[in-house]
């Protein structure tokens, strides 16, 4: 990813945020020269703060999908966390000349793939830090988990092991304090809120 210096946020507890708070990542992979990805649900094994490397990362997808199967022993694997973004329309600015932009979050770590022997922990780990934040959240019960293992053998789960990370924050920083606000006024909700943590004016 091509990071602009004034949209690189110091603070990497911005990125821990966001991975966690959004954990429908994007995995991409590459087989024969051609690059391969897959939407699926990944949550934080272990680490992340204050950075992502050196960290564990856990994801599943259908066993039917055959980007798996292509993960030899030291796979690089792509995995693309987004969070809130937006459409910038120059009628935010109230002044001319103006053009466009997009506003938006976004945090890509890079590393390791192996497969992870135990889907259905996998499955239940997910389940768990999904459930959490959840008011009222949800638990399995002993039938919900009798059914857990009888599906389960139609996924596969896999461990990441993080090498790399980078994370961009474009979020009108570039721009005069009444610009700023105007476009935090009309922008949605999320995407309002992450612009006042990570550049409060």
């Amino acid at each position: 990813m091509h990071i602009f210096p004034r949209f690189d946020t110091a603070d990497q507890a911005h990125a821990a945020r966001l991975v966690r708070a959004n954990p429908f990542a994007l995995v991409i992979s590459s087989v024969a020269g051609v690059p391969v990805a897959t939407h699926v649900p990944v949550i934080v094994e272990s680490g992340g703060e204050p950075g992502f490397v050196g960290a564990t990362l856990l994801g599943h997808m259908a066993r039917a999908n055959p980007q798996w199967r292509t993960w030899e022993p030291a796979t690089q694997v792509l995995v693309i966390f987004s969070g809130p973004h937006g459409y910038v329309s120059p009628t935010s600015y109230a002044v001319e000349p103006a053009a466009p932009t997009w506003d938006y979050a976004a945090v890509h770590l890079t590393g390791t793939v192996e497969p992870y022997p135990d889907p259905l922990d996998v499955v239940e780990r997910t389940v768990e830090t999904l459930e959490s934040p959840r008011t009222p959240s949800w638990r399995p019960g002993p039938a919900s988990r009798e059914y857990f293992a009888r599906i389960v053998s139609g996924v596969a789960a896999f461990r990441v092991r993080v090498t790399a990370e980078q994370s961009m924050f474009k979020l009108s920083q570039d721009m005069d304090d009444d610009r700023r606000a105007r476009v935090h006024r009309d922008a949605h909700p999320e995407l309002a809120r992450l612009m006042n943590e990570v550049d409060p004016r």
